[in-house]
């Protein structure tokens, strides 16, 4: 009887190391993949003035102002990636910031607004059926006022901004451009479903279905 106590207790440490190291693998699958999927996209980030209902209507019209001057200005681009993107809204920071501005004063507000391009972090975000993990991403920020408001941000390579403004659907020419961005393992890590990350962290880490 104490000998297969014994047997048991060995098997379940011996189990339980494996999962610990297994979780370890996993963990460094992830980061790994979170690091390439940094590389491959360009968000966009608009924090508002304030908490205000007044200052949040405000961002949000700013937002659709940008948008529609970059997607505008953007379509003559011979080539998209998040590099070219990210040059783009760094060379075009001061008209960001005059189209930002513009609607601030048509709106009855005094307050301006600074534009810059760099590195952000981001918490977890789900976008339609997409999950960007949280880390640090390259972006174009907008910030008005005091910048001490709720934000609002989008993924502005590949250009899942001009789908759908408010985060709620990525449509299939969005998937499309994403999924040509990015790797087929970054492609499933963000789109993977609960069962898949299971399957993938008791089976080795095979990224098929």
């Amino acid at each position: 009887m104490k000998k297969q106590v014994c047997i048991t207790a060995a098997v379940l440490i011996a189990f339980l190391a494996v999962m610990a190291l297994r979780a370890g693998e996993v963990e460094a699958g992830m980061e790994k993949t979170r690091e390439a999927l940094a590389e491959e996209v360009f968000r966009f980030h608009v924090v508002a003035d304030s908490d205000r209902r007044e200052d949040q209507e405000v961002k949000l019209k700013v937002r659709d102002a940008i948008l529609q001057e970059m997607k505008k200005d953007m379509r003559g681009m011979d080539h998209r990636s998040a590099k070219a993107t990210e040059q783009w809204a760094a060379s075009h920071l001061r008209e960001i910031e005059k189209t930002a501005e513009k609607v601030i004063r048509e709106e009855g507000y005094a307050y301006g607004a600074c534009a810059r391009v760099g590195a952000c972090y981001f918490p977890d975000k789900r976008y339609g059926d997409l999950l960007f993990p949280a880390g640090t991403y390259r972006a174009l920020t907008v910030r008005l006022g005091e910048g001490r408001g709720q934000n609002w941000w989008c993924v502005l390579y590949p250009g899942l901004c001009f789908t759908d403004s408010v985060c709620a659907v990525v449509d299939k020419e969005g998937k499309k451009e994403l999924r040509e961005a990015l790797t087929p393992e970054e492609y499933e890590m963000i789109t993977a479903s609960t069962k898949f990350k299971i399957k993938w962290f008791f089976f080795g880490g095979s990224w098929n279905d």
